[in-house]
């Protein structure tokens, strides 16, 4: 039997073919799809999405097989990867290569074959997308340009899928980096307070101590979101409120109003650390002696297309200097924020309670 030869770089080959984390996987709809639809295309009985492997060829998806892998002894494609972009054999036991090929020279046996290669995107090939039939037979000038633009969507797929996963990784790299950071400098500002003689140092280290902790759970939040360049802010809202009634006074409840709105992570931050800020202040100051009350987050797309977002409470209002004081690290922490995402802050006496609220144009930027 003519077994195929190792591809003159067989083990950067292989290398390229790993990278994508594609075999033994399970079927996908994604894959069937194209399997299906060149073999409608070139009136075939089968139709294979096929990775070449060191000792098997793997199929991603098949068309009138049964089968997941075969040994590479009686692969065709093994041999197809040696050769040109697109090969057709129009009758495989003319070919020399198949002639001992108990496939094709079987009762049926495989007589007709056509495939484009899948090639990494650095020229190696890692498989085909082939067609085979039962029969002799010839493809039209459509059906091979189908079955090439067929491939390259393949390997497009493959390629997507592998860039989605580097990002997430490197994402999780730098999640791990600024947890490590904050994580130091939080260490430093409690060790400077405890160590401070000084009671106005005392306070500023204890307060920059806080303000670290709450930029930390605020990117922790954010990570949890899932988020990349495009956040889902509904959802990261409701991260930060959960986040928050986990340190709420137990006389305080906050509810949620939220739709799902695709924005700039940075957006979703600068979100948060609003939120943040607003319910700090009202957990100091706006229900003093244990009184019961609500905390409100409203999120909403406008008719404009400008999102608006209210934070509420039904405290004691702005007769209280907390809500009032156009000072102070917190307020400062807020009008930053603000700045970030291009809108004004306002706050309302809401009698009772007090309203903050602002609006900015969605972005995708992250």
């Amino acid at each position: 039997m003519s077994i195929a030869s190792h591809h003159p770089k067989q083990a950067e080959r292989l290398q390229a073919l790993y990278s994508y984390e594609i075999l033994d996987t399970d079927r996908e709809k994604a894959f069937d799809d194209v399997a299906k639809l060149a073999a409608e295309i070139c009136g075939t009985a089968i139709s294979v999405i096929n990775l070449i492997d060191a000792e098997r060829q793997w199929f991603k998806a098949e068309v009138g097989l049964g089968v997941r892998e075969t040994p590479l002894e009686t692969s065709i494609c093994s041999h197809v990867i040696l050769g040109q972009d697109f090969v057709e054999i129009e009758d495989t036991v003319l070919d020399a290569r198949m002639q001992d090929n108990p496939l094709c020279c079987g009762d049926p046996g495989l007589r007709f074959y056509a495939g484009a290669l899948l090639k990494s995107d650095d020229g190696l090939p890692i498989g085909t997308l082939c067609v085979l039939d039962w029969q002799p037979r010839q493809l039209s000038a459509l059906q091979r340009d189908a079955i090439r633009v067929l491939a390259k969507q393949v390997m497009a797929q493959l390629d997507l899928r592998r860039s989605l996963r580097t990002a997430e990784t490197l994402r999780k790299e730098v999640d791990h980096r600024v947890k490590n950071s904050l994580q130091t400098l939080s260490s430093f500002a409690g060790i400077q307070a405890r160590s401070s003689k000084s009671v106005e140092a005392k306070q500023a280290f204890e307060h920059m101590h806080q303000r670290i902790q709450t930029v930390a759970m605020l990117h922790e939040q954010l990570y949890k979101t899932d988020a990349g360049s495009h956040v889902d802010l509904g959802r990261y809202v409701e991260n930060v409120a959960n986040f928050l009634r986990g340190v709420a006074p137990d006389n305080v409840v906050i509810e949620t109003e939220i739709e799902h709105l695709l924005v700039g992570s940075e957006q979703a931050s600068s979100v948060g650390l609003i939120l943040n800020e607003f319910a700090a202040n009202s957990f100091k100051h706006a229900f003093p002696d244990e009184r019961k009350g609500v905390m409100r987050f409203a999120l909403a797309k406008k008719p404009d297309g400008l999102i608006e977002i209210k934070c509420a409470d039904d405290g004691v209002g702005m007769r209280i200097n907390g809500h009032a004081a156009a000072s102070g690290l917190g307020f400062k922490i807020k009008m930053a924020a603000c700045q970030r995402l291009g809108c004004e802050l306002t706050m309302e006496d809401a009698k009772p309670g007090v309203i903050a609220r602002f609006e900015f144009e969605p972005g995708m930027a992250g």
